[in-house]
C-alpha cells in the first residue's frame, strides 16, 4: 500500500476520532474504540514515515493530501 495513502488515512482517522473521545468522556464512558482508532492511525502514520523518511513535514502536508486525493479520484 502506498505510504502517502496510509499517512493521509492515519491523519483523517485520528482527527475524526477526537469527537468520539470527547463524547465518551462527557458521558462518563471509557473511550475504548476511539483510543484504539488513535493507536491504529498512529501506527499507520509511523509506518508511512519509516518507509519515506524526510517526506512528511508541515510544508509538504497539503501536497501529500492533494496527491492522495488525485490518486483516489483518478
Amino acid at each position: 500500500m502506498d505510504p502517502d495513502l496510509l499517512f493521509v488515512l492515519g491523519c483523517v482517522f485520528s482527527v475524526l476520532s477526537i469527537p468520539a473521545i470527547i463524547s465518551a468522556l462527557v458521558d462518563g464512558r471509557t473511550p475504548r474504540a476511539p483510543i484504539l482508532i488513535i493507536l491504529l492511525s498512529g501506527g499507520m502514520m509511523t509506518y508511512a514515515v519509516s518507509e519515506r523518511p524526510n517526506a512528511y513535514s508541515f510544508d509538504t502536508l497539503p501536497d501529500v493530501f492533494a496527491r492522495v486525493i488525485a490518486q483516489v479520484v483518478n
